[in-house]
């Protein structure tokens, strides 16, 4: 199950050749009180995962939690344009961190895992009139630091150094790897994988 309704996240496992249900979870995320980013990411990837593994004990879960970190500010989705174009502004020609939190439990087999994969994002220099067509599209609403990397905003970004599915929303080689090891999936004679 993915405790999610991010459709960035469906669309990676799907791209993964997982089959899953989509259940958000129903936990208040301001509840969860802000440490370090890494730790909270983490704590509210757990707090996802644990919620809905509550409902459906048998199944194993997915939490995830995805932050745009700047100078050691968090950077959230944008309310308004004047929001996004001051994001956009200062990620410009800077370099910053992408911070995923995930985890996968399993309340019945009594199994929780949880790590934070961060990937460093350089932006090209913007121009104004870049960053007010990109507000233009849309696209930087509803999306932690004001852009998506798997669309239109795929233009902004430079280079990065780390996981690109990180930044989309979830680092699926580290989940894979999990399920692989944990023998929640494996692989069959016609290279899909399959719920063991």
């Amino acid at each position: 199950i993915l405790a999610s309704k991010s459709p960035r996240r469906q669309y990676l496992l799907k791209q993964a050749g997982l089959s899953f249900s989509v259940i958000p979870s129903s936990i208040d995320e301001t509840s969860i009180p802000i440490s370090s980013p890494e730790i909270y990411v983490k704590v509210l990837s757990e707090a996802k995962a644990e919620n809905v593994s509550a409902k459906y004990p048998e199944k194993w879960v997915i939490g995830a939690d995805t932050i745009v970190l700047k100078d050691g500010a968090i950077l959230g989705k944008p309310d308004s344009k004047a929001q996004a174009r001051a994001m956009l502004k200062q990620l410009s020609g800077q370099t910053h961190q992408v911070l995923t939190g995930y985890a996968i439990c399993c309340k019945s087999k009594n199994r929780k895992y949880s790590e934070t994969v961060k990937t460093q994002v350089l932006f090209k220099s913007l121009t104004n009139r870049e960053i007010e067509w990109y507000i233009h599209t849309k696209e930087p609403f509803d999306k932690a630091g004001a852009y998506a990397i798997q669309g239109l905003g795929t233009f902004l970004v430079k280079s990065i150094n780390g996981s690109y599915t990180n930044v989309v929303g979830l680092p699926v080689c580290e989940v894979i790897e999990f399920l692989l090891k944990e023998g929640v999936i494996g692989f069959n004679v016609s290279n899909n994988m399959t719920a063991s």
